[in-house]
């Protein structure tokens, strides 16, 4: 596990998609939103074919908050003389949506992986679906076999490490039917971790180690699923 003592994580599954979040994520970063200034890594949602318009909804709703900047930078089209000074502009990163394993795959090949810790002394993580995913110490793939069937992989993948559970997003979002109780139980049996599964109106905060579910949607915790 990465020394996560000073990080500010908000792990999402469907982005600011309420007042609630929209007011934790500003007071996370300590500042008014006319005096934030917002990087969205678009990275994730590139693999795979299918509908971006939620993409585009995410962002226009990001806009509508009013921040100082945002800026769109994405880790797998520019370098690190690129990416880096305009990730240390930013106070809030914001990881949207996609695929996971590609995104874990470009923050390593980038380097970002191994900057991200200081980064984050000062800085808030947001996470969306696939970019709250990351955040665990596996990419679950399990989970991507039994309950998202998103990903045809045979060996998982390590994450980044920052908090010792899981996050299964879009429960109840009718464009993953497979995210329903019974599919979700048979997919976390033999799980060590605590798994969060959220609506895309829950977010999963963590602050100074302290776990704590926020935005006022519907969710469930699983745990000790040893069986």
């Amino acid at each position: 596990m990465a020394d996560t003592a000073d990080f500010r994580l908000l792990l999402t599954s469907g982005g600011i998609s309420n007042e609630k979040l929209a007011q934790r994520l500003f007071d996370l970063g300590g500042k008014s939103p006319a005096d934030t200034s917002l990087s969205v890594v678009p990275t994730a949602s590139h693999i795979g074919p299918g509908d971006r318009s939620w993409l585009i909804d995410d962002l226009y709703r990001l806009k509508a908050l009013g921040f100082k900047r945002i800026d769109i930078v994405d880790i797998a089209a520019i370098g690190k003389k690129q990416w880096l000074p305009r990730l240390e502009a930013a106070d809030i990163l914001y990881f949207s949506g996609g695929n996971r394993y590609f995104l874990m795959e470009c923050l390593n090949r980038s380097g970002l992986t191994l900057l991200l810790p200081r980064l984050l002394k000062t800085r808030v993580f947001v996470g969306t679906s696939g970019g709250s995913m990351v955040t665990g110490k596996t990419l679950g793939l399990k989970l991507s076999h039994t309950v998202l069937g998103d990903d045809r992989r045979t060996q998982d993948m390590e994450g980044l490490g920052y908090v010792d559970f899981h996050v299964v997003p879009h429960l109840g979002n009718p464009h993953f039917p497979r995210l329903e109780p019974k599919l979700v139980e048979a997919a976390l049996t033999g799980f060590p971790e605590k798994v969060y599964a959220l609506d895309d109106h829950s977010a999963v905060q963590v602050v100074g180690g302290r776990v704590e579910v926020v935005g006022g949607g519907n969710w469930s915790l699983y745990q000790n699923r040893l069986g």
